[in-house]
């Protein structure tokens, strides 16, 4: 024991909060091992479950761990407490390591044991480790428990099939709410709405967690009409929306920039929740009023926020620069740095987007360079394809040719399809088929890419080029997936389809386009009409 006596020079502490937060932590630890060689010195028994717990929570892992390993005569509950200390704090390999030395102690696991063992195999990802426990389960009777057999469920539903979360639903003994959610919540992400609707419609009982499930998952699917009504049909049954249920509806209000839709949400928000709404439930309003292109309340709800984490800045950041008000958004990130937040990957993926719709090429280029340098972890491989989008819409090819072939891993087909598109913009034919025969080669089944190609050919009146290649088309039977558009009028939204002929007034939206036409033919340019 004495060898946790503070050694404060040489203390490694695994930090993953903002900067803000760092002298807390390290305070923190500082405080917890004080107190231990208080303790030592004076002989005074100390809870080591309370200490470990002190350690994880400071992030001081290899100190929690050690000790675990000095304290003789671990029990079970003691033991469980380690693991679930470890995984509530991210100590997701500790709290395996933990399980492991548990099972050599010959201490047999309780399904709450399993519980956050399994927990922290699927924040690992780690199906392997996750399948062996799933054994250790079995061995010890423990796999039909409703504790153990939702972990299970929950380990397979996302890391696995669904097929084998439902087997494990099966055999768990009197599932639970808890069971019945996650195995919903595995369908809705597989799209299989049928069977998520009918397990939950065979709930023995439905709480607002239930509920979210439902409204979140369609939310989250695109299905935006089924949210809504899940949400209507879950007022009238007489639950309480919390918390976690608006921004579900905020953000299907936004898939389909229902503004007016929204706003009935928020007044409710408000009625339910009281005006002083939490940064959760506010950082998905000023997100959806941004999507919706009304920058004056989403900067109103912003402002209204109480407290503002990096997630509030980057929405309001990222709503400046979907709505064409580049520099505005640069402004608002330079606050964000002298509030003394931390940019992260989302921030960065803002500025891009930012300079980029702005043509800030060079602003965009300095931004992705200082950042990348400040935190080399920060920049995926989804910020290196935006600087090859920004360089090739602002038609400089050479440069995102030469930044493609730097790239520190093989560009996959978004990057090919970023120069493809700044190709088309530019009329940059030759460079557009090298793009396009990458796109191909990655996948000879990518329609994106011929459709792109054709209208970069159409763009730069090249009709022979265009024939030929929707001739190629038409031979591998490759068809355009059909385009989706809708608008919302007195608070009903109406939906089109590409070919579509569904609507109630068909027959007079094609009148006032065939008008429409009509009036485009007088334009200088026909190439467009031409084609209807």
């Amino acid at each position: 024991m004495k060898s946790l006596v503070p050694k404060i020079v040489n203390t490694q502490i695994h930090l993953r909060l903002h900067s803000q937060s760092h002298n807390s932590i390290i305070d923190r630890l500082l405080e917890t091992r004080k107190s231990h060689a208080h303790l030592l010195k004076q002989g005074v028994s100390a809870t080591e479950s309370d200490l470990i717990s002190s350690y994880c929570e400071s992030r001081a892992f290899s100190d929690a761990l050690q000790l675990f390993d000095e304290t003789p005569d671990w029990s079970l509950v003691s033991a469980t407490i380690a693991i679930g200390n470890f995984a509530r704090h991210d100590g997701y390999k500790d709290a395996l390591g933990v399980f492991t030395r548990m099972l050599s102690m010959d201490i047999r696991p309780s399904e709450y044991t399993f519980g956050s063992v399994i927990q922290s195999c699927i924040a690992l990802r780690d199906l392997n480790n996750g399948k062996q426990l799933h054994a250790c389960a079995i061995k010890t009777g423990l796999h039909s428990n409703v504790f153990a057999g939702s972990a299970l469920l929950d380990l397979y539903a996302k890391l696995s099939g669904i097929e084998e979360g439902r087997r494990a639903f099966e055999d768990t003994f009197e599932p639970n709410v808890v069971s019945y959610t996650t195995l919903i919540c595995g369908y809705l992400r597989n799209e299989r709405f049928s069977d998520a609707e009918q397990l939950f419609s065979a709930m023995p009982e439905r709480n607002v967690v239930s509920w979210n499930a439902m409204i979140g998952g369609y939310s989250q699917m695109g299905e935006t009409e089924e949210a809504v009504n899940l949400f209507v049909k879950m007022c009238r049954e007489g639950l309480r929306p919390n918390q976690s249920t608006f921004p579900c509806v905020f953000s299907a209000a936004a898939n389909i920039t229902a503004l007016g839709m929204g706003k009935a949400f928020h007044g409710c928000a408000v009625k339910v929740l009281g005006r002083h709404l939490d940064v959760y439930v506010g950082n998905s309003l000023v997100s959806f009023y941004s999507k919706c292109g009304s920058m004056d309340d989403s900067l109103l709800a912003f402002t209204r926020l109480s407290e503002r984490n990096v997630v509030s800045w980057n929405a309001m950041i990222c709503g400046y620069a979907q709505n064409g008000r580049g520099e505005t958004a640069l402004e608002f990130y330079a606050k964000m740095r002298s509030s003394d937040l931390r940019p992260n990957k989302v921030t960065l993926l803002c500025l891009l987007l930012a300079c980029n719709h702005a043509g800030l090429v060079d602003e965009g280029l300095s931004y992705f360079s200082l950042l990348r340098n400040e935190n080399p972890s920060m920049v995926m491989p989804e910020h290196y394809a935006c600087v090859v989008d920004m360089l090739s819409r602002s038609g400089r090819f050479s440069e995102a040719v030469e930044f493609l072939q730097e790239l520190p891993f093989n560009p996959g087909i978004g990057f090919w399809k970023g120069l493809l598109g700044g190709c088309q913009r530019h009329s940059n034919m030759e460079l557009a088929e090298v793009a396009a025969q990458h796109i191909q080669t990655l996948d000879p089944g990518d329609v994106s890419s011929y459709v792109m190609l054709s209208n970069a050919s159409s763009a730069a009146g090249d009709w022979r080029s265009v024939s030929l290649i929707r001739k190629e088309m038409k031979e591998k039977k490759m068809k355009r997936i059909p385009g989706c558009s809708w608008i919302e009028i007195s608070g009903k939204v109406h939906t089109f389809v590409t070919g579509d002929k569904n609507h109630v007034e068909i027959d007079d939206i094609y009148v006032v386009l065939k008008h429409c036409l009509e009036h485009l033919k007088e334009l200088p340019s026909t190439n467009f009409v031409e084609e209807y």
